[in-house]
């Protein structure tokens, strides 16, 4: 019951870590825009971004106040390498047994 208890108090503090960096959440402006490594930020934390937008409208799952290409290149290099990285993984360790 201690092990249930602390999986859920560590995954609710953990979401709540996430979401706080998330797109649209206010933490990029005009005058600061999101640059290559929010891009990469962004682009891992997509999936999550995506369900908390059901809830909350200002959570996107891309920031629309970005730096452009870079910005860019960062969220789908993380989309593309975070993804991926989840097939080989699978694929080696069903070869493994």
């Amino acid at each position: 019951m201690k092990t249930k208890i602390n999986f859920i108090s560590f995954s609710f503090i953990f979401i709540l870590l996430i979401t706080s960096c998330a797109p649209g959440g206010g933490s990029s402006t005009v005058d600061d825009p999101a640059g290559f490594f929010m891009g990469i930020w962004h682009g891992w934390i997509a999936p999550i971004s995506l369900i908390v937008g059901f809830f909350n409208e200002n959570i996107r799952v891309y920031e629309v106040y970005n730096t452009g290409w870079w910005y860019d290149f960062g969220f789908y290099i993380a989309i593309i390498g975070g993804f991926g990285g989840f097939s080989i993984i699978r694929k080696t360790s069903k070869k493994d047994k």
